[in-house]
C-alpha cells in the first residue's frame, strides 16, 4: 500500500503540490491524472524518496520513505518519467546492476531477469546496450529494472510515453498481471482511455490538490458525463481560478 499523507512541496514561490493526500491499495492499479504542471510527477518523486517534501508524509507499506528510506525502497518498484538507463550497459547488465544495489543475490538474479525477459518480450534485445534500444525496448528493461526484486508496489510515471500501440498493450497485460498478484500499481497518465480502461481508483489532481479521488464509474456519475475525459474537464472546470 502506498499512502500520501498531506504532502506539500514548494519551488520558490511556486505552490506545486499543496497538501496532497490519497491511498492507493493493494490488488488495485491507482490511476493519478492532471493537466501539465498539476503536480503529478511531483507527488510521486515525494513518494519515491527523489524529493523530499515540505511537509507531510509518504509510506510504503507503512513504511516513511523519509526516515526509513531504504526500508520502504526494498517495498517499491519504480518507473520514472526519464527510463535513466546506463547507456552503455546492456539491458541484462542494468537490470541485474539495480538488483544487486536491492541485494539480490547472484542466483535469483539470473533466474529473476530470465523471468522478467520472457513475460515482457526482451529475449531479443537483453545483450544489447541500452543506448542502441527503441523507446518501447528502453521501457520495458525499465520497468524489469523495477520489478527485479519483486517488489510489492509498483510506481510508473507516465509508463506509455512514446510507446507504439502493441508496446502499450504488453504494458497494460503487465500491469492487470501485477494487479491479480495482489500488488498496489499507482501511476500517471494523460491518456483518458488508458486511465478508464486499467484502474480501480482515479486521483484527479489540479492545482497541487486533490479535486477528485474516486472509482471511474463514481467520477463519471457524479458529473454526469459519458466518459472519464468529460468528467475530468469538469472536474477542472469546477475549480478554475483556483489559487
Amino acid at each position: 500500500m502506498i499512502e500520501a499523507k498531506n504532502l506539500c512541496k514548494r519551488f520558490g514561490v511556486i505552490e506545486a503540490v499543496r497538501d496532497i493526500s490519497f491511498v492507493a491499495r493493494d490488488g488495485e492499479i491507482t490511476g493519478i491524472l492532471g493537466a501539465n504542471g498539476a503536480g503529478k510527477s511531483t507527488c510521486l518523486r515525494m513518494l519515491y524518496g527523489v524529493l523530499t517534501p515540505d511537509g507531510g508524509q509518504g509510506c510504503i507499506d507503512g513504511i516513511d520513505i523519509r526516515g526509513e528510506t531504504s526500508k520502504a525502497r526494498a517495498h517499491l518498484g519504480v518507473l520514472p518519467h526519464a527510463t535513466g538507463l546506463y547507456g552503455n550497459l546492456t539491458a541484462r547488465e542494468n537490470i541485474h546492476y539495480f538488483g544487486s544495489l536491492q541485494g539480490v543475490d547472484a542466483g535469483r538474479l539470473k533466474a529473476r531477469s530470465g523471468e522478467l525477459a520472457r513475460a515482457l518480450g526482451m529475449e531479443s534485445f537483453m545483450e544489447r546496450r541500452a543506448k542502441g534500444l527503441s523507446q518501447g525496448q528502453r521501457i520495458k528493461t525499465a520497468l524489469a529494472r523495477a520489478l527485479i526484486h519483486d517488489p510489492g508496489n509498483i510506481v510508473l510515471d507516465e509508463p506509455t510515453n512514446g510507446l507504439d500501440v502493441m508496446a502499450i498493450r504488453n504494458l497494460r497485460e503487465m500491469l492487470l498481471a501485477l494487479k491479480a498478484q495482489g500488488r498496489c500499481v499507482l501511476f500517471s497518465s494523460h491518456v483518458m482511455q488508458e486511465v478508464a480502461a486499467l484502474c480501480d481508483r482515479v486521483v484527479i489532481i489540479g492545482h497541487g490538490r486533490v479535486l477528485a479521488d474516486a472509482t471511474v464509474q463514481s467520477i463519471r456519475d457524479r458529473s454526469g458525463a459519458a466518459s472519464l475525459e468529460e468528467a475530468f474537464l469538469q472536474v477542472l472546470g469546477d475549480t478554475a481560478g483556483v489559487s
